[in-house]
């Protein structure tokens, strides 16, 4: 599972903002202030034809339309191009997003740095899972089943005390942006226990969303787990019984903060 191949087409931008050669530079920067977008794709006739970015426009000399001042030689990627390789292609170029053409030349999408990372954060999950499955299938003699699948939110018997505001802040961020990182959930018995994934699950409650995307391990019968048992005697049973805390940073950030702090002093 934690082999398994990615490709540009997964994490691609499918629907993309794009001009034409005759768009005026002026509706350009307009647009760039409407979309926050920093780059488009420059499409003739469907066939990608090349790209305007805010570079061009500072840059070059000033041209009334898309066509003078466009970039026509460009970096492109197949869609069906791995997600390894198409990092390597923009590392080596020195490029942030790369336009994905077919085999006839028309834009189906678009490959950013910001895909690249959502595709390492997403693929790294699957190595917990698998470890985590042997841990108990070896802990408990048994063998169980993997899937992957979206669990009911109410459903989901969270098993960690509390969570940070601000991290919960960041994952509606990246739910809403349609980052897809699963949750890794045991189901023993008729029960759905919440094992990682909590910052995640709490705030697809708040934000109303009614299934968690899930990577399950079924263990095929009831067994009452270590962790269950402790969030049992916590009172842990609902995402009401965890508690958010707003007067403490999440340690991932708190050491961002620190070290930013500390290189603020040495300058």
């Amino acid at each position: 599972m934690g082999n398994k191949k990615s490709f540009v087409k997964d994490y691609m931008t499918k629907d993309v903002i794009c001009v034409s050669p005759d768009t005026e530079t002026d509706h350009i920067i307009d647009l760039m202030k409407e979309s926050h977008h920093n780059s488009y794709p420059v499409v003739d006739d469907g066939k990608l034809v090349g790209m305007v970015t805010a570079f061009d426009i500072v840059a070059k000399k000033w041209a009334d339309t898309v066509q003078g001042i466009m970039t026509t030689k460009l970096v492109v990627a197949n869609q069906n191009l791995t997600i390894n390789d198409a990092s390597r292609v923009m590392f080596r170029r020195g490029i942030s997003r790369m336009p994905v053409v077919d085999e006839a030349g028309k834009l189906v999408g678009i490959i950013t740095n910001t895909d690249m990372v959502r595709s390492h954060i997403e693929r790294s999950t699957p190595n917990k899972v698998e470890y985590f499955k042997k841990t108990l299938e070896q802990l408990y003699g048994i063998k169980t089943i993997l899937k992957h699948e979206a669990v009911e939110t109410n459903k989901l018997r969270p098993t960690q005390d509390r969570v940070y505001a601000d991290e919960l802040e960041g994952r509606a961020y990246e739910l809403e942006k349609g980052l897809a990182e699963p949750a890794i959930v045991v189901k023993t018995g008729d029960r759905w226990i919440l094992v990682d994934g909590h910052h995640r699950a709490v705030a697809s409650a708040q934000k109303g969303y009614e299934t968690v995307d899930s990577y399950v391990i079924d263990l095929c019968q009831d067994i009452k787990l270590g962790m269950e048992k402790t969030a049992d005697k916590a009172g842990i049973r609902t995402f009401d019984d965890i508690e958010i805390i707003d007067d403490d940073k999440h340690p991932l950030i708190a050491l961002t903060e620190s070290m930013q702090d500390q290189e603020s002093k040495e300058d």
